[in-house]
């Protein structure tokens, strides 16, 4: 099992962004994403936000939320528990990721890019300002075949 972050900075109506095109064997080449990434040892889930976000972007967060918990199954991956945040302050200056190109991008445009099929339900509890929530989204390859949020199956 695997324990991520994942991290929507937000600015007025988009998110940044990152596009995973530079890392070698990336499960997420091309595809975009929030910033973020696996924990090291001894970490919570808000150190390892703190630290991606600064890692990836250069930046410090300083007001962010614990949104939800999505695991992710795969008939190609090892189970992975990915605990999601927003961002809406931070300091510091961004700089180049060594993982992909980063961009704000409006949220009205985001289903248009390449996601995850998954990314759109729990982006979309992000904007209705969900509580806390548990979703979970079982993958065959890159095909979303079930989605369960709070337990009951919404695909």
């Amino acid at each position: 099992m695997l324990n991520t972050t994942l991290c929507y900075l937000e600015q007025g109506d988009a998110y940044l962004m990152l596009h995973r095109v530079k890392k070698e064997h990336d499960l997420n080449q091309g595809k975009w994403l929030g910033v973020g990434g696996k924990f090291q040892d001894g970490e919570s889930p808000e150190d390892c936000i703190l630290r991606e976000c600064r890692e990836e972007t250069g930046l410090t967060l300083t007001e962010y939320r614990y949104r939800g918990l999505v695991t992710f199954v795969s008939n190609e991956a090892p189970t992975e528990y990915m605990h999601l945040f927003t961002a809406s302050a931070w300091t510091g200056n961004p700089h180049p990721c060594d993982e992909g190109e980063l961009a704000w991008i409006q949220k009205s445009a985001l289903r248009s890019l390449p996601l995850w099929e998954g990314d759109s339900i729990f982006l979309d509890l992000l904007e209705q300002d969900t509580p806390f929530f548990s979703l979970k989204l079982r993958y065959e390859g890159d095909c979303l075949k079930e989605a369960f949020l709070n337990g009951n199956q919404i695909r």
